[in-house]
């Protein structure tokens, strides 16, 4: 099963705010799903967005 973290946990990860995470999926720059009020972003998807 793979993996999936928070906006808060990819916005440490890549030592940048939290609102640019958010800014991120809104412009469709990463992409994430909202499960119930929540937003996930899977490891596959973090890869890409490092990749790219």
């Amino acid at each position: 099963m793979e993996k999936h973290f928070t906006p808060e946990e990819v916005a440490e990860n890549l030592k940048v705010t939290r609102k640019t995470i958010y800014n991120w999926i809104h412009e469709g720059k990463l992409q994430a799903v909202k499960v119930g009020h929540f937003w996930r972003i899977s490891e596959t998807e973090l890869k890409r967005l490092l990749k790219g």
